[in-house]
Parts: structure tokens; sequence; C-alpha cells
């Protein structure tokens, strides 16, 4: 049992050594570090709308909660210093014809009430500004306008936090793995999208980009080199009919950089496939970038996807989610420029055409040697 479980524990860290580093996950998040950033940090708070937006929620409501308690306690010390210079406490004895500045307002904490009942405009009547004291009116009208500029953009964060696209963008999804087979007569890279609502995305736009290592002529090397991948889909690569999901395809051909790997050289790869789709909310109007990743592990070759939408006899359009990352295997070419050589060989056979006016004539050889 001892040397099982030693095994299983020995293959899993082998596993996860053997584990490829990307940069988009699966579900789009980038795995990327900032180091050594000149500047200082504090100029994100030049865009707070932004660094509000883009903390997790967990900070973001810490945030929200510290605001508003923050500053109605300190408006509760504003509104307990003013009672305490112009002597309305009751540690001072004030006589029966003394008017306060802020009415019944006995202490620290009849001080944080007044603030909240202000700032929240609740407004219960039993304590009240008098008209006595200068310095309370101008109080009060800081305190409500303020109270205002934090009560919107507190709000309005919350709000635009819940209404983000990037939510919308979780009901797009990509298949698992990414599949090479024929289409159409031609090598092509397949990989399935679905929308999981039935609104639509407007104007959508699927591309792709391969992140490598490469090394210039001039030795220099670049880590996360970038190339354009072109998807096509048979409908249109612009303003797709996003209601059923689609299978995208990239041809490998002369010009794409898949077209010197091979079957048996895949897995020896180092790059990753970063599909990205853009598009329109429709409800919202809003733009939205849902993305995925594929690394050579994720790539299968000689699979297509099996078939995921059927019409019922009601006559409905059914599709089924539970084959959407389903592969069946198929014969396929174990290289791009295999098939490329195939189909020149048989284009060269066909250029081929007989003379039927030919005529092979045999010549016999006479011997005219004297002895």
């Amino acid at each position: 049992m001892f040397s099982y479980l030693r095994e299983r524990f020995t293959s899993h860290l082998r596993e996860r050594s053997r584990r490829r580093a990307r940069l988009v996950s699966k579900d789009g998040r980038c795995n990327i570090e900032f180091g050594n950033v000149e500047r200082s940090r504090f100029v994100f708070l030049i865009d707070i709308w932004t660094t509000i937006l883009d903390l997790r929620w967990r900070y973001k409501m810490t945030i929200f909660i510290s605001a508003f308690l923050g500053s109605w306690f300190l408006f509760g010390l504003l509104w307990y210093v003013v009672a305490y210079i112009h002597k309305d406490l009751p540690e001072f004895n004030p006589s029966i014809n003394h008017t306060p500045c802020v009415e019944n307002i006995n202490g620290l904490t009849s001080a944080f009430l007044f603030s909240l009942e202000t700032q929240v405009t609740i407004g219960y009547g039993f304590r009240c500004v008098t008209e006595q004291c200068a310095t309370a009116i101008f109080l009060l009208i800081f305190q409500s306008i303020l109270g205002v500029i934090i009560n919107s953009f507190m709000c309005g964060a919350i709000l635009a936090k819940i209404s983000r696209s990037k939510n919308r963008a979780k009901t797009i999804t990509f298949s698992k793995n990414a599949v090479i087979s024929k289409r159409g007569g031609k090598l092509c890279l397949l990989i399935r999208v679905a929308n999981l609502r039935k609104s639509l995305l407007i104007g959508s736009h699927i591309y792709g980009k391969l992140l490598k290592t490469t090394i210039t002529p001039e030795g220099e090397t670049i880590i996360l080199d970038q190339v354009n991948i072109e998807f096509v889909v048979d409908a249109g690569n612009e303003n797709l009919f996003f209601i059923s999901p689609l299978t995208i395809y990239h041809i490998i051909d002369k010009n794409s950089p898949f077209f010197h790997m091979a079957a048996e050289t895949l897995l020896q790869q180092d790059f990753e496939l970063v599909v990205f789709l853009d598009g329109t909310v429709e409800a919202t109007s809003a733009t939205c970038q849902v993305r995925t990743s594929y690394i050579p592990e994720e790539v299968l070759w000689g699979y297509r996807f099996a078939p995921i939408v059927s019409k019922t006899k009601e006559g409905k359009y059914r599709v089924d989610f539970q084959n959407f990352s389903k592969t069946v295997a198929v014969e396929t070419p174990h290289c791009a420029f295999c098939l490329y050589n195939e189909k020149e060989a048989k284009a060269k056979e066909k250029k081929v055409y007989d003379n039927p006016g030919f005529v092979l004539s045999e010549v016999s050889e006479t011997s005219d040697t004297k002895m």
C-alpha cells in the first residue's frame, strides 16, 4: 500500500513538473506578473474608477463599508467638536435659555447618530440644526454634498461591477480540446465554440494568436512572440449568427505556423494557442471578449468533433452539450506537408496525356562488316 501511494505521488510530481506554463488559462484569466515597476503604485489612484472596478469583491465591499462608516464617524467627531466649542454638552450645564447648534446632542454617540441621519437623509426629527450657529449650517451643507458624492461613486461602482460584460463572457464556452483533421480536402485545426444563452452577440469576430519562443537571425530570443492565426467559419468570419454552436477552423497551409508540425512531433512543440471572441452584448450594447488557450497536449491530431445538433420529431432543433467536447478518430495525414505533396502528385498525374498519333517503329540492325 505504501509503495503504491509513493508511486502515485511520484507520478503526480513528474506530471506536475512536465506541466507547461500558460499565459491564458482555460477560463480566460491572464497569468502574468509585473515586477520592478518604476513608477509609484499611487499612479493607479489617478484612474481610481478603473482601479475600483478591477478590485475583487472582498476588497470592493471592504472599501464600500469603510467609506460610509469612516465618513459617518469623521463627521460625527466634527459635530461633537462643534457642540463642545459651543458648550452645548450636558457637562457644561447650559442654561434654560441656551440655544444649542444642534439640539439633543449629548455626547459622541448622539453626534455619530446625527451624522448618520444627516448623510443618509433619514431625518428622524429629534436632532436638528438650529439657526444660532453658522459653523453647524456650513458643516451640514458640506456633509450633505460629500455624502451624495460618496453614495453616487460607491453605488455606481457596485452597479458597474455587477453589470460588466465580463460576466456575459462566462456564458460563452470553448471546447476542451482542439482537433486537427481534414475539412473540405484541406488539413485544418478545428475548435468548437458555443453560446449558452439564446440572446445573441452582435458583430462577433473570432481570431487567434500563437505564442511561442523564437530566435531571430540576429540571435535575439523573443519570449511570447505572437503570430496571427486566422480562423474561418463556413457562415462567414464577420457578424456571426451565434445561436447554435459553431466550429471554427484554421487552414494549415504553407503560410500557417502549423505547416511544419506533424502528428509525431506535436507534443514536442512549445507553443500556446490563444483564441479570442469579441462581440457586443445584445441586451446592454456593451462589448465583451472571451478567450481561452490550448497547449500541445490539448491539440488532438486525427480527430474531429462529434455531431451536436439534431432535429426532434416536433420540428425543434436540439443541441446536446454532452457531445460538445467529444471527439471521434478519423483518418488524417500525419503532416500537412505530406498532404500537400500528395495533392501535387495527383495534379501532375492529371496533366499527363497520350498522343494518339504517335507510332513506335522498330529498326532492325544490319551488319555490314566484311571479312
